[in-house]
């Protein structure tokens, strides 16, 4: 096993009971294992729901206790004895999505959400139930993508991009949409609709698209949001939802048939008539990517799908590949971590004030910004 000193203990901000408050402790420090990684945690995501998670009110399915969290920008502290590229030092995004190594559908949302299966639910209930949210977390290999610093940290004079160490987590948001696009085959010159595409994930989709080719059609009710996308680039054109199908499509229309669609529908967007409105707009033989948090039923044009060969895929997340893809695209410079696009960091919380964290990303901040904890 290589490793530096770990301390003993450190703090973890923890749920011992199912959707009573989170507490800060004082635990064991993690100790690496044959197939994992413990890392330092330097920045963590809060999402704008993660009250609604530990509180109870998503019924979203976990083991407890558990040290609560999600993605992370770190450092390797030490690995376990099989680890042949990572190293103590090394500057890394832990991963959430983590998935069974003998079954890839065992899927779990690190420190979030026990997934769908009898396998899903024993990795968090074992051996990956702590999360981010600490001090130092233990990771598995596979989850820990190694970040190029010197190119993603370093001064333009010296051939950097010169981000500063927090908006790289802005990359774990960009990671969503880019699994369902790629789902899709999305390639470069294509139109591609994107709805809802003020929202946080919508927002990162509208980002991806274009560093992929692609020409964006944003669709969503914030208008001042909408002018910004449309001043990234010639190719973002806009389309407000009305909730009037027919005014919706002629405005699509305008900008000729659409080779894809990609839909990150937030739960209160179950009655919007978005889903309709673009799925006639698209071109023989399109295609559809379910990425959103609809539950329940939704309305689909039954005729238009069948008579043009859509094809409809839903997608939960992104592959590992996806990750790694994302990461490189961001290095080299195609995905833009700039604060000219909006990508701001909001602010920085210690574990301490996780309740102020909480409450900071639920205002429902723009497209690009982020809220973190600061173990």
């Amino acid at each position: 096993m290589a490793t530096a000193e770990l301390p003993k203990v450190h703090r973890a901000l923890v749920q011992r009971v199912y959707a009573e408050p989170l507490q800060v402790e004082v635990i064991p420090t993690p100790q690496p294992t044959a197939g994992s990684a413990v890392v330092q945690v330097l920045f963590t995501n809060v999402i704008s729901y993660m009250g609604d998670i530990y509180n109870g009110t998503r019924k979203y399915s976990y083991a407890t206790p558990l040290v609560a969290g999600c993605s992370a920008i770190g450092r390797i502290a030490a690995v376990g004895a099989d680890a042949t590229l990572l190293q103590p030092g090394q500057l890394v995004l832990i991963d959430s999505v983590i998935r069974g190594r003998d079954d890839p559908t065992a899927i779990i949302l690190s420190g979030i959400v026990d997934g769908v299966s009898e396998g899903s639910r024993k990795l968090m209930q074992g051996e990956w139930r702590d999360s981010t949210y600490a001090e130092y977390v233990k990771a598995p290999l596979e989850n820990c993508f190694p970040l190029d610093e010197a190119r993603l940290c370093g001064t333009p004079a010296s051939g950097g991009l010169g981000y500063e160490l927090a908006r790289l987590m802005y990359i774990s948001a960009l990671m969503v949409p880019f699994g369902g696009l790629r789902d899709i085959g999305l390639e470069a010159g294509e139109t591609v609709i994107i709805a809802p595409a003020t929202g946080h994930f919508g927002g990162a989709a509208v980002f991806t698209a274009l560093a992929m080719g692609a020409r964006v059609i944003a669709m969503g009710r914030n208008t001042e949001v909408l002018s910004r996308f449309k001043a990234l680039s010639a190719r973002v054109e806009t389309v407000r939802l009305t909730g009037d199908e027919e005014e919706e499509v002629a405005a699509l229309q305008k900008f000729g048939p659409a080779d894809a669609f990609f839909d990150i529908s937030p739960p209160q967007a179950s009655e919007s008539t978005h889903i309709q409105s673009a799925i006639r707009c698209l071109r023989h033989a399109g295609r559809v990517s379910f990425m959103g948090g609809l539950l329940g039923e939704v309305k689909i044009p039954y005729a238009p799908v069948m008579l043009k060969d859509i094809k409809i895929h839903g997608k939960w997340m992104y592959s590992r590949e996806d990750a790694g893809l994302l990461v490189k695209m961001v290095e080299v410079g195609l995905l833009s971590l700039e604060e000219k696009n909006g990508i701001t960091v909001l602010g920085t919380y210690p574990l301490e004030e996780w309740k102020a964290a909480f409450d900071k990303a639920a205002e429902n901040p723009s497209v690009g910004q982020i809220v973190l904890l600061r173990p």
